[in-house]
């Protein structure tokens, strides 16, 4: 992996002659109108959406070069690096333990007890997936300019191109890539889409795509982009997708899976099996604009039904996981067994993909596979809800299944536990009604 801790071509916005001291806008250096004028900050524009070639190329300020291994890679943690030199975090997350869970899952703990006392608290319900932006709430134009890296955008040439120093257009509201400043990993980044329109949390079509369109420009497997819906354990509601390195394979991605349909452009939806969090899995497609489209159609729709949900993009954009959850209902209506609650754990994108942040040392010392199992579990939604839900996200992108009888009882014998994946009486989630899946995108 080539890592570099400065990037010589790339000049920040905040990297200023010394004669320029003078204090302008609010002082805070912010995203804001009263600061943007004359900010500038890197470019990054990637290909046009297509197939990767092998030996494709980088322009470079018009020149058009071989990259180094991986640019979009050395550019993130470069500026990532530089970041951390300036102390602009909360806390020193390198020096945070790790170490992979004994067992067939091989969850990964890590020890972070700086996160939850330093990590911003939440504004919002969170009973609600669907929230208008408010302003005078934390959003991501308050952040310093210094914690931005550069600006991300889908390029309309062949050839991914890098622009050193480009003004931030106003009128334009350009997506960009920020640090996280209380990290979960090395590298780890926020991408926000159309930042300076403010939007709140909620998935679109477009930005989704954007999001696709980086994890595909990043070509690695190991860089993963997840998402928080509102209700799910966004801390913002502003719009934005995370981002980082581990150089493993989360358990979700290992985690087997049974097809049960197909879109008329080849996408394919499989359920996981054998996994605490009842999910679907999202891949092939006949463009990954098919498989961002199916995918945003049923996140359109848990959205207007209120279920919360998480996303995980991986294989380089070719596989996205989709995980309805209802831990924070389940939570506020005291059904969270006190275990789990003590652990102060709250099952966001990370944590239900297998990267375990613990806050206790104890916790820490003592993981086990089955402890990671019972508190992702209390994430996931019932057998007969889960069902209920997938069937109408088929209905609203213009699928239908017939549910086959699978051979036998995968899930269950697993379960390190013994009790996940067991029928419950209750079905959380909120309301589902026929009348709201018209609202969805339906693909004829």
């Amino acid at each position: 992996m080539l890592k570099i801790k400065r990037v010589p071509t790339v000049v920040s916005n905040y990297q200023k002659d010394e004669a320029s001291d003078e204090s302008v806008g609010c002082g805070r250096n912010c995203l804001g109108a009263c600061c943007l004028n004359g900010a500038r900050l890197p470019l990054y524009a990637c290909k046009k959406l297509e197939k990767s070639d092998a030996g494709e190329k980088l322009v470079i300020s018009g020149e058009a070069k071989e990259p180094p291994v991986a640019f979009l890679e050395s550019l993130v943690l470069g500026e990532w690096e530089d970041r951390f030199q300036r102390g602009l975090f909360r806390y020193d997350v390198t020096a945070c333990e790790t170490k992979v869970i004994p067992g067939k899952y091989g969850f990964v703990a890590q020890l972070n007890e700086g996160r939850h006392l330093k990590k911003r608290p939440t504004e919002f319900r969170v009973d609600k997936v669907l929230q208008s932006f408010d302003g005078n709430k934390f959003n991501f134009t308050k952040v310093g300019q210094e914690e931005l890296l550069f600006q991300f955008e889908a390029g309309e040439d062949s050839e991914a191109q890098f622009f050193p120093c480009m003004p931030l257009d106003s009128e334009n509201s350009p997506s960009v890539v920020a640090i996280n400043v209380s990290p979960i990993e090395y590298g780890h980044v926020l991408l926000i889409p159309r930042v300076l329109d403010c939007l709140p949390q909620r998935i679109d079509h477009k930005s989704l795509l954007l999001a696709l369109h980086m994890a595909s420009e990043a070509a690695n497997p190991y860089f993963r982009l997840g998402y928080n819906s509102l209700g799910a354990f966004a801390t913002i509601n502003h719009l934005h997708f995370q981002a980082y390195y581990l150089a493993m394979p989360f358990p979700l991605e290992k985690a087997p899976s049974n097809k049960m349909v197909t879109t008329v452009n080849g996408v394919k939806i499989s359920e996981l099996l054998s996994y605490p969090v009842r999910s679907l899995l999202f891949e092939g497609g006949s463009s990954m604009q098919d498989l961002s489209d199916t995918v945003s159609d049923a996140c359109v729709f848990l959205q207007n039904n209120n279920i919360p949900f998480n996303i995980l993009i991986a294989d380089c954009g070719r596989q996205i996981f989709l995980m309805p959850q209802c831990y924070a209902e389940k939570q506020a209506l005291g059904e969270v067994s006190p275990e789990v609650l003590e652990t102060q754990v709250n099952p966001a994108v990370w944590e239900i993909s297998g990267h375990m942040v613990l806050k206790r040392k104890d916790d820490y010392e003592g993981a086990s596979e089955e402890n990671a199992w019972r508190l992702l579990a209390e994430a996931s939604l019932s057998e007969e809800r889960f069902k209920e839900v997938y069937t109408l996200i088929f209905e609203a992108i213009g699928c239908s299944y017939q549910e086959e009888e699978l051979e036998g009882t995968i899930a269950q014998q697993d379960n390190p536990s013994g009790s996940v994946n067991q029928k419950s009486n209750r079905t959380h989630g909120g309301p589902i009604t026929n009348g709201t899946a018209s609202e969805c995108i339906v693909l004829q």
